[in-house]
């Protein structure tokens, strides 16, 4: 535990903390939009969280030789996380453009009478 500083540690025990709210705070705005697209957001994080606490843990336990593969662990995690974060704003755009079109199409013409 002494291959970082304190306040090192602390930035890194706190991103890891404010990650976890992050993901909880954007699934309950999928549940208060009822708009499921967020819930992927929320779930695609979960590799970048991964790869943190790789990171955590490796540096816990003084970067040890026998840990190595959790920095393979986590720059593979860093991959995933970026890919999934990637399609899940996708499916964010792709969702708030379907939604834009069909109130388009509600509110286009008003109904004339003769």
């Amino acid at each position: 535990m002494h291959a970082l500083s304190i306040p090192t540690w602390i930035i890194h025990v706190s991103s890891v903390i404010e990650w976890i709210a992050a993901i909880w705070f954007i699934w309950k705005y999928g549940e208060v939009t009822s708009n499921r697209a967020w819930w992927t957001l929320s779930v695609a994080m979960l590799p970048a969280l991964v790869s943190a606490m790789c990171a955590c843990t490796w540096h816990y336990f003084d970067n040890a030789k026998s840990l190595e593969w959790l920095v393979t662990l986590q720059a593979a995690m860093t991959v995933v996380g970026n890919c999934t974060l990637w399609a899940a704003a996708v499916w964010i755009w792709r969702s708030t453009k379907s939604a834009e079109m069909a109130s388009e199409l509600i509110s286009t013409q008003p109904i004339k009478s003769k």
